[in-house]
């Protein structure tokens, strides 16, 4: 069992540079950054556990790598509606060697951890990760004290409730103002915490605690957030809102999964996290073209 309080130091292979270096090399640039999906789990909605084991998670996010990936995202706990917690010890066994191995093999990537839990996220960092990608905006009272003081960035994201009850209450007067408000709020107590702006990424949490008109009217908005002045991340792949909006299942949403990460690509700085790098590039390039053309 790899020690929970005492993470297995990795020497870093990538040089002398510090995770914020690596975080701010990926700007300016022409593309949206693409940050690959890595489910160590054995409940994931997308790819139910296929790859639980370290040694798929790790052939997978290199095959993600290859396809264009920027960023590849290891989480070890589901946040899927209606997942169940896992413990700090349960993630920090999925997601560390994982973190390690993908390092080791590619130093020029760069590796997130999808955590809420302030105690997974020291492990993950201390063994090679440089962002936190959090669904619960920093909700641990240790986590945004933890990423600023190892250096790294983070990913503060809306959701109501807990994913085991976010879809109970999807009800807004406002959705856009109320998510644009919480993240405001959040991403200040980031900076308040040590975190630097430019490393203080914002996500709407399209599919978490919302409907499916609220998660369309997100989308169109997201210009609006990127007004707050932080990076934006769009998660929105393969998600059921698809599947509602155009009678897919999961394999066969790729298309509609593509068709809305279009508003991300006039945003300044955003990320677009999904299952299918090789892909999402593809469309990226074609549709920056058109709108190169278009100027």
């Amino acid at each position: 069992m790899i020690p929970v309080t005492v993470p297995v130091a990795v020497p870093d292979v990538r040089g002398s540079r510090g995770k914020a270096s690596r975080l701010r090399a990926l700007w300016p640039r022409r593309l949206p950054v693409i940050m690959g999906i890595i489910n160590c789990t054995p409940d994931s909605f997308s790819d139910g556990g296929r790859f639980a084991s370290s040694a798929q998670a790790v052939a997978h996010g290199i095959t993600m790598a290859h396809d264009g990936a920027d960023i590849i995202d290891v989480g070890g706990e589901s946040t899927r509606p209606g997942a169940l917690p896992v413990s700090a010890e349960t993630e920090i066994e999925r997601v560390v060697p994982v973190i390690q191995a993908l390092r080791r093999r590619l130093p020029e990537t760069l590796v997130s951890v999808d955590t809420s839990k302030a105690q997974v996220a020291s492990a993950a960092l201390e063994a090679g990760a440089d962002l936190v990608n959090d669904v619960t905006a920093g909700a641990d009272p240790r986590m945004l004290a933890t990423a600023a003081a190892l250096g790294a960035g983070i990913v503060l994201m809306h959701m109501r409730g807990r994913p085991r009850s976010m879809q109970e209450d999807t009800t807004y007067t406002n959705v856009t103002a109320e998510v644009h408000s919480f993240l405001a709020v959040r991403a200040r107590k980031a900076l308040e915490a040590g975190l630097p702006r430019d490393l203080v990424w914002l996500d709407p949490g399209i599919g978490f605690g919302k409907d499916d008109q609220a998660n369309v009217r997100l989308l169109a908005d997201l210009p609006d957030l990127a007004a707050l002045g932080h990076a934006i991340v769009v998660g929105v792949s393969l998600k059921s809102m698809i599947g509602r909006l155009t009678g897919t299942e999961v394999e066969d949403r790729l298309p509609g999964s593509l068709a809305a990460l279009t508003p991300a690509i006039a945003l300044p700085r955003a990320i677009v996290r999904v299952h299918d790098p090789g892909p999402t590039l593809q469309f990226l390039k074609m549709l920056a073209a058109i709108e190169e053309a278009r100027r």
